[in-house]
């Protein structure tokens, strides 16, 4: 990083890209870690909370530079005369005027656009891609000639990411050096192919609906050629599959096998792709199988964050894939986390354009290359390397099991597919000139089939967290020595904001007990596999910490375990154990757990768990109004997260005073006051009446806008939403206090 030192003045920087283009998220990485002042001006929020005026975003500008803060501008500001204005706040002042160019593909920006909910323009869905095109094509890059000091060019998602690292290590005393960065084509308007990619765009995103589409086969969140539209499958009746012939997937021929090295992006989404187990060669009746595959996708896929699972056979006339869409469409699975795709596995993004970083190989027991179909080829595609690699994990696999395999950087399956693991799984055999045929049985098949897709999911959720953790500590240390600066940490913790994304994670914090990784998605499991993991399945996936993360598990152990911890808990009777949050948000913050097995979060609760709901309710009422007999100022609230970070069933009793070192970020505010945190008298009712809970999971909940709890109002960072929420004097909404969520002394 240039750095100039002489003279440090406040920065006005104006972002400068289409809607999709990533301005919003680049203000938020850089505020979220940097040690300057800034404060973003956004025209879609500028208006308390709503959509304002030009006018508004340039006196908000004024006034933080008139304080010595610096500033962005997210605006699309593609022509001069939308940056002219803002230029002038200069006048005679000491400012540095930066612009920063996110000219990204027009591609990646439409599907954005396209593919996101919840914006805060409302400029979503359909709409998007003619709004984003007609942008592009008036577009004008800004030159220094106008005004600016510096201008920072991105062209690529890596030149977004360097340019958010250079200004969150901009500290307050320091200014960057001037000049032109980065520009490789000052003329470009749009890029090429633009109308033809949103012709394709617009038709699947406006009828998806109508269509009942399964799901794509590319990236959710936007990578290097991505496609709205290019191998949706329609769910259809076997009968009608016939229709589809042999025909290949449009627009596969088109893609280049290149490499795929130092190509990966934090963006994908993690992305597990798996033939059908065991019903080729070991002839397991596919209809079975198919209800198995939809019950196991539909319990997990749940659970699983933006992590997508996809079915993969070679061709459209596959048995197994009909019925698994026909089955699908009687389901309600989200279709951006599990589709079909029909392509070679081994040659996903090569020749599918379809991203996906982790491979299921249906197995031999010996574990071994050979034996055609599947096995065959991933480990003639993945080279030596991969049976190497699998040698070094186990020997042999018995049925209803599966071993993760970490890829070598070596292997080709890696350098041209992007594939990082190879998770092995061995299913039910019956096919009589196979080992271990089970003749039939198909009681003790099924029961072998659902332990093997249990196993394989189970390993994809250990390397999605893994590579999550990776992700949020790049540059760090590793994870033991990341053990020990948690323990620096508590004991020199500040108030400051985004100060270590450890503590963005939005769920109760770490025990002392139990430290360990950071869960990037509710990724833990229910039913009888996550506690009798095979003990080969334990040893290849790293032992059962890694599988869950030790402190993720944490609550877990208390519940299952409470004459272990009896010295920290509040309450302990046959089923509820009570504790004070380790890392209260508030000044009362307690945990209410149920220790019931199986019952790890909302998504597993069901009408038979209405009575364990209700007794955590009770409970979480009496401890709340034994805290007001002793501060009767206090109000109270009960409730959920809606994916929570600590796996067994727990409810917050927390006090909305939110006054707490320890509420220190985003995603801790927006955890408990956004439709991320469900009441719980709404949860019982909804049971009562529906047989499940609502979840709103949605993971923009945990990143909007900070606003005060009861008058609404926006405000840019932590410590100043604390300080108005200290004076506020306005009421709850009408919500909170007509459906009784409140718990106050005048409600008791």
């Amino acid at each position: 990083m240039d750095l100039d030192n002489k003279d440090a003045k406040p920065i006005l920087v104006i972002l400068v890209g289409a809607p999709g283009s990533g301005k919003s998220t680049f203000c938020d990485e850089v505020m979220r870690s940097s040690s300057r002042p800034w404060l973003r001006v956004c025209q879609d929020t500028i208006g308390n909370g709503k959509a304002g005026t030009k006018a508004q975003c340039l006196s908000s500008a004024a006034r933080a530079l008139k304080d010595g803060k610096s500033v962005f501008i997210d605006r699309c500001n593609l022509n001069r005369e939308q940056r002219s204005d803002f230029l002038k706040l200069r006048g005679e002042t000491q400012i540095d005027m930066h612009a920063v160019v996110l000219d990204l593909p027009a591609k990646l920006c439409i599907s954005r656009s396209v593919k996101r909910s919840g914006h805060e323009g409302n400029l979503q869905g359909g709409k998007a891609a003619a709004v984003v095109n007609r942008m592009l094509q008036s577009k004008e890059l800004p030159k220094l000639s106008e005004g600016f000091n510096r201008i920072t060019f991105c062209q690529s998602e890596s030149n977004v990411k360097d340019a958010i690292d250079t200004y969150q290590k901009l500290g307050p005393l320091e200014n960057l050096s001037h000049g032109c960065f980065g520009q490789k084509n000052p003329d470009s308007k749009i890029q090429s192919s633009i109308m033809k990619f949103l012709k394709k765009a617009e038709v699947p995103v406006d009828t998806a609906s109508k269509e009942n589409v399964i799901g794509d086969s590319t990236s959710q969140t936007p990578g290097k050629n991505d496609s709205l539209c290019k191998d949706k499958e329609k769910i259809t009746s076997p009968h009608d599959n016939s229709k589809l012939g042999s025909k290949e997937t449009k627009g596969q021929a088109d893609k280049s096998a290149g490499s795929y090295h130092n190509q990966i992006s934090l963006d994908d989404p993690p992305t597990l792709a798996f033939p059908s187990i065991s019903t080729a060669d070991f002839q397991f009746n596919h209809d079975k199988a198919a209800d198995i595959i939809v019950e196991k996708v539909a319990e997990y896929s749940k659970k699983m964050g933006n992590a997508r699972l996809v079915l993969v056979d070679l061709t459209h006339k596959s048995k197994i894939l009909s019925l698994v869409k026909s089955k699908v469409a009687e389901k309600n699975i989200d279709t951006q986390k599990f589709f079909t795709h029909v392509g070679d596995i081994t040659r996903l993004h090569s020749t599918g354009g379809l991203r996906c970083n982790v491979i299921a190989n249906a197995a031999n027991w010996r574990l071994k290359p050979g034996g055609g179909g599947v096995n065959a080829s991933i480990f003639d595609a993945a080279g030596p390397e991969l049976e190497s690699a699998t040698k070094e994990k186990a020997k042999t696999l018995s049925p209803g099991n599966a071993v993760v395999v970490p890829l070598p950087s070596s292997s080709p399956l890696f350098t041209r597919e992007g594939v990082t693991h190879v998770i092995h799984v061995l299913g039910p055999n019956m096919n009589p000139q196979r080992p271990n045929c089970l003749n039939n049985d198909y009681e003790k098949g099924c029961k072998v089939l659902q332990d093997a897709y249990a196993s394989l999911f189970e390993g994809f959720a250990s390397i999605v967290r893994n590579q999550m953790q990776h992700n949020e500590n790049l540059g760090k240390k590793t994870l033991e020595l990341q053990d020990q600066s948690e323990k620096c940490s508590i004991n020199h913790s500040t108030n400051s904001d985004q100060k270590s994304k450890r503590d963005a994670d939005h769920g109760p914090e770490k025990s002392k007990k139990y430290k360990g990784t950071h869960d990037g998605f509710e990724l833990t499991f229910t039913g009888s596999k996550d506690e009798k993991v095979d003990s080969e399945h334990r040893r290849t996936d790293g032992s059962t910490r890694k599988a869950w993360g030790s402190w993720a598990q944490a609550l877990h152990q208390i519940a299952m375990h409470p004459e272990k911890h009896k010295d920290h808990l509040l309450e302990i009777s046959e089923d509820i154990v009570v504790l004070n949050d380790m890392y209260p948000k508030a000044q009362k913050h307690v945990l209410v757990l149920s220790r019931s097995r199986g019952l790890d979060c909302l998504s597993d609760v069901q009408e038979e768990h209405l009575s364990v709901l209700k007794r955590m309710h009770a409970v979480g009422l009496k401890w709340a109004e034994k805290f007001l007999s002793e501060n009767a100022s206090l109000v109270f609230r009960l409730g959920y997260h809606s994916a929570p970070s600590m796996r067994q069933l727990h409810l917050h009793v927390i006090s909305q005073d939110f006054e707490s070192k320890h509420l220190k970020n985003k995603k801790h505010w927006n955890s408990f006051n956004t439709a991320f945190f469900r009441d719980s008298v709404d949860i019982i009712e909804e049971v009562s009446n529906h047989g499940k809970a609502t979840l709103k999971d949605d993971d923009k909940l945990l990143s909007m806008e900070l606003r005060c709890q009861r008058c609404k109002s926006a405000h840019p960072n932590i410590p100043r939403l604390k300080s108005h929420i200290s004076s506020c004097q306005a009421p709850f909404p009408a919500y909170l206090l007509e459906n009784g969520c409140l718990v106050s002394a005048c409600t008791r």
